[in-house]
């Protein structure tokens, strides 16, 4: 395992004083651990002794609200707890920075990229995907599996976004786009990615961080469009060393995708169930196109990204 050798454009690769018999490598996994036992586990035996087995009667403002406590007991506050414990300096470990304007109007302009490109991406997934279930009686019983998994999600995903009053629709996005924005973040790009980044090169620390954020979310056809958005996140963490940034981006993510929800019924912001269609070339063509602008675009941030921040040293 190689020490990251790369040279950080907007700080130091060396971390904080530690805890004794503690290293960030050690701490990021068990972090991971941690949460996903507390947030998994945990809060499905909460659920259970809050709401009993007749989990679909419980009252949906109930769940909202448990949801949003489970984000912040299990996965916020582990965060806080093990930056404290292992870092000495905790914001420079949880990335505690104020970005400029322009730098939060720069990724939100990728984020617009990327959104469009990542449903063309979807598109053609479960093109393929269906035609090899077509064709193959192993990814056949696969596609069963996975399509009831996602039904389960779907359906509970549907059931906290739905809204009466404008009340009832403004505590919906706190609850599913204001919490996991700051709780999801704080955790995977604050506390998991830094730690990742003081013993890994940033491209590692930061796939590996997308990694486990698209598979701790559980959504079997968005899992490749979950670790992208990741990487776009982490992306924005490491180059601007803020964790506010892609708090910004995450929060703007679930706020469309609630608003497409409230909108058209059914439908996200990056629908990862989609029907693909016969006509799978026309989605070809548009994710080659926004792939190449996307790809300009992370070029360009990544050549004048400090002359941004220069000018905002000046301003």
């Amino acid at each position: 395992m190689d020490e990251q050798t790369d040279n950080n454009p907007v700080g130091e690769n060396q971390p904080p004083k530690l805890t004794p018999g503690m290293n960030p490598l050690t701490a990021a996994f068990l972090a991971l651990a941690v949460v996903f036992i507390l947030y998994q586990f945990g809060g499905a035996i909460l659920t259970l002794l809050i709401f009993g087995l007749d989990f679909e009667k419980a009252d949906v403002n109930s769940v909202r609200l448990l949801t949003m406590g489970g984000q912040i007991l299990f996965i916020l506050l582990p965060a806080l707890l093990l930056a404290k414990f292992v870092y000495t300096d905790v914001t420079s470990a949880l990335r505690v920075k104020f970005p400029s304007l322009k730098e939060v109007l720069v990724f939100i302009g990728g984020l617009v990229l990327l959104t469009p490109l990542l449903q063309s991406f979807l598109y053609i997934q479960n093109f393929l995907f269906n035609k090899l279930a077509d064709n193959i009686s192993i990814v056949h019983e696969l596609r069963n599996l996975i399509d009831q998994v996602d039904k389960m999600v779907q359906s509970t995903y549907g059931n906290l976004l739905q809204s009466n009053s404008i009340f009832e629709a403004s505590f919906i996005v706190f609850v599913v786009a204001v919490i996991p924005a700051l709780c999801e973040e704080t955790f995977f790009r604050g506390f998991v990615q830094k730690s990742f980044e003081y013993r890994f090169k940033p491209v590692w620390s930061i796939l590996l961080t997308a990694l486990f954020f698209g598979i701790y979310h559980f959504n079997p056809y968005g899992l490749f469009a979950l670790i992208a958005l990741g990487v776009y996140f982490g992306f924005a963490a490491y180059i601007s060393d803020s964790i506010f940034i892609p708090m910004i981006l995450h929060f703007l993510n679930n706020f469309m995708a609630v608003t497409a929800f409230m909108i058209f019924g059914d439908q996200e912001l990056i629908s990862s169930n989609v029907t693909p269609t016969e006509d799978i070339l026309y989605h070809i063509i548009t994710f080659a196109i926004l792939l190449l602008l996307f790809s300009a675009f992370i070029y360009y941030v990544m050549k004048n990204y400090k002359s941004f921040q220069k000018r905002k040293e000046e301003i």
